[in-house]
């Protein structure tokens, strides 16, 4: 096996690096590290940004946004347990799985530019139980992201491998520009866990594969006719301004969507 050196000179097995350097660095949790290392793959967070974190005691996740946001960020951290105070963070002390939670989230921050969630089960050691329940607690951290997120806004969220995923990626897929599934290196070895991150939340009202009739209102600089659905810019080539046309939406971005004509 191999062995790193700590500062004290004693040996430690690769996986406890992180433990030690969270003492060290004065983080509250070795998790700390996958934030980070989420953010440096999917690039999470933007000075100012707003940021939500699900689950968040004892607060390792709450310090990694808190630096990566600045000073002119804000960041909420909710729990059932208390979370010892930490500057410039705001705590909210409740079970996510409640709806009176939620609208106490919603009502603190109002909308959010990233969510996150660390959550776990508490292990029963039965695996397709325990991939079950973290499932069902990355879907709450999902339609909590859902009611938060303006677009382009991003969601992570942790969840155990097995057969319940996939439906779980197709929901958010849906919802989002992309979703990629991403195992930090500080996870430990044996964990299952990966986490799933969506980026682009879409708070468009089409939807890819749409079929719908639009009035093509001005025609841009590239030449595509720009029609508008309940206030969203839709694009469609090969139109002039005055035409209603039938069109099937191809694809759909946070803030504008393409379509082709159907003919």
């Amino acid at each position: 096996m191999e062995y790193v050196e700590d500062s004290g000179g004693k040996p430690m097995t690769g996986k406890d690096q992180y433990y030690n350097r969270a003492k060290q660095e004065g983080y509250r949790s070795r998790s700390a590290y996958k934030l980070q290392q989420l953010d440096e793959t999917s690039g999470l967070f933007e000075p100012g940004d707003t940021v939500v974190d699900l689950g968040a005691a004892p607060g390792g996740w709450l310090q990694v946004a808190s630096e990566r946001v600045g000073e002119d960020g804000s960041v909420l951290g909710v729990d059932l347990q208390r979370i010892e105070d930490i500057e410039g963070v705001e705590t909210l002390r409740g079970d996510v799985t409640e709806a009176s939670t939620r609208e106490a989230i919603r009502d603190e921050v109002g909308e959010a530019d990233v969510v996150v969630s660390d959550m776990a089960p508490n292990m029963t050691g039965e695996y397709n139980l325990d991939h079950a329940r973290s499932v069902h607690l990355a879907r709450t951290a999902f339609e909590t992201a859902l009611d938060l997120l303006g677009p382009e806004g991003d969601l992570a969220v942790k969840v155990f491998e097995g057969p319940d995923l996939a439906d779980l990626r197709e929901e958010m897929e849906s919802e989002f520009e992309y979703v990629r599934a991403v195992h930090p290196e500080a996870s430990r070895d044996a964990s299952s866990e990966l986490y799933l991150v969506a980026k682009g939340r879409l708070t468009a009202p089409v939807r890819e594969g749409d079929e719908l009739d639009v009035e093509v209102q001005d025609v841009g600089s590239d030449g595509d006719g720009v029609a508008k659905v309940d206030g969203f810019t839709v694009f469609v080539p090969d139109t002039d301004t005055g035409e209603t046309v039938t069109v099937r939406v191809e694809d759909v971005k946070p803030r504008y969507a393409f379509a082709e004509r159907v003919e």
